[in-house]
């Protein structure tokens, strides 16, 4: 087991202008399950093949434990890599997939085997151990997969993707199992995926990249509470975070011809006045007329204890409008009580819990105030 340090690292590929990877600095503790995730091509693959040795570093450094790996191959790494797509040979067993790195690398057959077994033990597919991998299901072979990176005692493990060709029961089930997996094996590991409530659920760290560049990288209780930009904000949370451009005024912004209040201090790194307001689904609770953000109701997803209400509201977009009755829907989603919830076509008025209003300055996008 190790540390793992992304220094300055850079990929830039041949014919672009931009890179890919764009000096990422990232510092993984031993033992720590770090998740990477943003939108498809922001660089979090990149990265991954970067610390695997499958792309070239152009720029900055990455380190595994006290040796810097930037320009060794990817067998002298000790890294073990588990694919999106499996990567498993079929024409051998189970058992011969896992083993066959040990097997190339010289290792007695009696120690293969032993180290099959007590991986294919804590996977739970001794049973299957002389099946090919076309008589296994997806979440069977993902298994194996992982049972090929577990034998090899590697100081990191590389996932990259490993759950997206699996049906969403499949997937909720075996992340929990990688989870649970990596924190009772102790390895370091680098995992990659597009899904943030998989990066939410699974990482001891998120880190969150866009364009190549790193936005945050924090827990995921943090993350949630305090993201550092919009960007960030949009992006982590399921149902997604409500993001509405405001102004501010005496006390507070105003949404919608109905004032939130703001604390002063909190307004004044504003630029122009021009702020977005971010305030979670969760973090909204029913009040009275001209109280609160005016939210007309289209649909009500009704989830039993809880239903979510999703409407649009008027929100003024700076300059654009010099109105509120010019101003352009956006749309709103709100969590309310699943027993009492507003009709569809209703207008309602939403306040945002105290403490719970997130502002970020429209030009920059940077978090304002604590």
């Amino acid at each position: 087991m190790a540390t793992v340090k992304f220094d300055e690292a850079t990929r830039l590929y041949p014919g672009n202008d931009k890179p890919s990877v764009d000096r990422l600095n990232i510092d993984i503790e031993d033992g720590e399950f770090l998740v990477l995730v943003g939108p498809s091509g922001c660089g979090k693959s990149t990265s991954l093949r970067m610390l695997a040795g499958l792309e070239e570093v152009n720029a900055g450094k990455i380190w595994i434990g006290d040796r810097d790996v930037t320009n060794l191959s990817p067998k002298d790494r000790d890294v073990a890599m588990v694919f999106q797509n499996y990567a498993l040979y079929p024409h051998m067993s189970v058992a011969d997939n896992m083993g066959f790195a040990l097997k190339i690398a010289g290792v007695d057959k009696g120690e293969i085997r032993k180290r099959v077994e007590e991986a294919a033990k804590i996977l739970d597919l001794s049973q299957y151990l002389e099946r090919k991998p076309k008589a296994l299901s997806g979440g069977q072979r993902q298994r194996v997969a992982m049972g090929r990176a577990i034998v090899r005692s590697p100081q990191v493990f590389l996932m990259d993707e490993p759950l997206s060709n699996l049906d969403a029961k499949l997937r909720v089930q075996t992340r929990t199992q990688i989870a649970s997996l990596q924190r009772r094996l102790g390895v370091t590991t680098v995992y990659v995926t597009h899904d943030q409530v998989e990066a939410m659920t699974m990482g001891d760290r998120v880190a969150v990249l866009k364009d190549g560049i790193l936005q945050q990288c924090d827990s995921p209780r943090h993350m949630y509470d305090h993201p550092n930009n919009v960007f960030v904000a949009g992006f982590i949370g399921s149902p997604a975070m409500n993001l509405l451009d405001v102004q501010a005024g005496d006390g507070g912004v105003d949404v919608g011809g109905s004032t939130v209040p703001v604390e002063r201090a909190r307004l004044a790194g504003a630029s122009g006045g021009n702020l977005t307001l971010g305030v979670r689904p969760e973090d909204l609770e029913l009040t009275t007329e001209g109280q609160g953000i005016p939210v007309t109701v289209d649909v009500v997803e009704e989830l039993g204890a809880d239903a979510y209400i999703y409407g649009s509201t008027k929100a003024r977009q700076h300059i654009e409008a010099d109105d509120d009755n010019d101003a352009p829907e956006k749309p709103f989603i709100a969590r309310v009580d699943g027993r009492r919830p507003p009709k569809k076509g209703d207008t309602v008025y939403l306040a945002p819990k105290q403490g719970h209003l997130h502002l970020f300055d429209a030009e920059s996008g940077a978090r304002l105030g604590d």
